[in-house]
């Protein structure tokens, strides 16, 4: 078993203490774990594409249906974003219910039955400024995850997570005001970008001397969605990404040390 999957195991063995809300989502995240890891070990190209669609895409809710001669039964929901759901076909959601029964076999609930539906934005009283705020003058894929929602960052009409990317975008906008116009940079933060059977969004683009590399984020905020890191960035790589960094915010004591992954990151995508 992972290590991550037999850490879920060992928090909801020693519970007391967490949630219900807590024990529900470590338990959710259990289930779409295993069965992620079980669609992978099936060793085909489609089981493969699943797997690799759960890691990326997915989150999980089981919502109670019932209790049966002592078994609680749970409906299951795939919740992805809306553009994604015609992804989810029946013959993909019965070869990922068969996986998540296995999941859940030795657990004291099974799951009656599994259904996708799209993730609903969060919507508040402003909702109206939001969305022309979002809408903007024409259609757009940049940041198209964050632009409906509240109070995340924007500086030169572009979106941004949250503050760390912000924090980023500013040091690599400083940087690009100290090159000559000939010798510039291209700063693209959250862009949509098509690839064979995925769509990602790399937290920055950099174009550079005729190169494009992508810089990702972890902070805070990240909750390991990136789990198939490596099958990501060799998808990114083989659609013509030079260069794939990463820097961890907390890893970083100062604005000088982003300073410095910036200037080495540009250094090897020029190399």
């Amino acid at each position: 078993m992972p290590d991550a999957l037999r850490s879920l195991d060992d928090m909801l063995t020693n519970s007391d203490g967490m949630s219900a809300d807590e024990v529900h989502r470590l338990r959710s995240e259990k289930v779409l774990g295993t069965t992620a890891i079980l669609l992978h070990q099936e060793g085909d190209a489609k089981a493969s594409e699943l797997a690799a669609m759960l890691a990326e895409l997915v989150t999980l809710d089981l919502e109670y249906s019932e209790t049966d001669w002592g078994v609680d039964f749970y409906d299951a929901y795939l919740e992805v974003e809306p553009h994604l759901v015609p992804q989810f076909t029946q013959e993909s959601l019965d070869r990922i219910e068969g996986e998540m029964r296995a999941a859940t076999r030795k657990d004291k609930f099974e799951i009656k039955g599994l259904f996708v539906r799209p993730i609903l934005p969060n919507v508040g009283l402003g909702w109206r400024k939001q969305l022309k705020v979002a809408g903007g003058p024409r259609p757009t894929n940049q940041a198209r995850r964050v632009r409906i929602e509240p109070q995340h960052p924007v500086e030169d009409g572009l979106h941004f997570t949250n503050e760390w990317e912000h924090g980023v975008y500013q040091v690599l906008k400083e940087h690009q005001a100290k090159l000559p116009d000939n010798d510039t940079i291209g700063i693209a933060p959250l862009g949509a970008l098509r690839v064979r059977k995925h769509t990602f969004e790399p937290d920055f683009l950099i174009t550079y001397r005729g190169r494009v590399g992508a810089i990702e984020i972890d902070g805070p905020h990240h909750k390991g969605r990136r789990s198939d890191d490596h099958s990501r960035e060799r998808l990114l790589r083989n659609a013509g990404i030079r260069q794939i960094d990463r820097i961890d915010v907390r890893d970083v004591s100062s604005k000088q040390d982003v300073e410095k992954f910036v200037v080495d990151f540009l250094k090897h995508l020029a190399s």
